[in-house]
């Protein structure tokens, strides 16, 4: 059996012990012992991207956020379906992170940050909302394992109603937010119909056959008047129109 090797490691100011290891050709960042990050398992970070910009393709110099590079593979998907002139920023909180997706881990994703179309913030992505002026067409949010999954406790407030609002408030008409989850959080869903957001969530399942193991990405955008409010327990889907309709359950298939 192939051991893990540990090829580097960091830690914060607050004491978090970051590492990033190797086992044959699989990479995996670790954040005080929890996976954040391999890449095996990335098609949902690919599909963060893909669902919410299929939602605005047209958009004139469109503008995204990424919170969290991760091992750039949202930044990858991002960059193959966005058009020449769009511009791209990515939040990464951790500084290591950054460097190891410049040298070792760029090629897991085809080097996403040598793409001109890329600024890369070394910032928390709620500090960078806070400075912005609203306009982003697209927000993607990926900083933790899901809304009750946190790497680090501060990002309570990325999921809490004034970090919801003021996501909110950093979109265009008609931009999409959306946030990647490990797990299924009804609390989060709640959140999203209180605070009047129309969102849809998608389950993608994971590689290796299990019919019952899934990530989950909430598409949300400011909710319309008059839009339709569902609360099925089953699933339901969207229309390919650029619309989203308000539901409890379900995903895009």
């Amino acid at each position: 059996m192939t051991l893990w090797t540990e090829l580097a490691r960091a830690s914060t100011e607050a004491g978090d012990d970051i590492l990033l290891r190797k086992r044959g050709n699989i990479y995996e960042i670790r954040f005080n012992g929890i996976e954040l990050m391999s890449n095996i398992m990335w098609r949902s970070e690919a599909v963060l991207a893909e669902r919410s910009l299929r939602r605005v393709g047209g958009a004139p110099q469109p503008r995204l956020l990424i919170g969290g590079l991760g091992m750039g593979f949202t930044l990858r998907a991002a960059l193959d379906l966005s058009p020449a002139d769009a511009e791209v920023t990515v939040c990464e909180l951790i500084p290591a992170i950054a460097e190891w997706n410049h040298a070792v881990l760029a090629p897991l994703a085809d080097h996403p940050l040598r793409d001109s179309r890329v600024e890369l913030r070394i910032m928390d992505v709620m500090d960078l909302l806070a400075e912005s002026d609203p306009g982003f067409d697209v927000i993607l949010m990926d900083t933790d394992n899901g809304p009750d999954f946190l790497v680090r406790d501060d990002n309570q407030r990325l999921y809490g109603q004034n970090g919801l609002n003021v996501v909110r408030d950093a979109l265009r008409p008609g931009g999409i937010a959306a946030f990647w989850s490990a797990e299924i959080f009804d609390l989060f869903e709640d959140r999203l119909n209180e605070l009047g957001w129309d969102w849809q969530r998608e389950d993608v399942q994971l590689p290796g056959g299990r019919v019952d193991a899934f990530h989950h990405i909430y598409l949300a955008r400011k909710a319309r008047v008059g839009s339709v409010s569902y609360q099925s327990a089953g699933s339901s889907r969207l229309p390919d129109a650029p619309q989203l309709v308000r539901c409890g359950a379900g995903g895009l298939r």
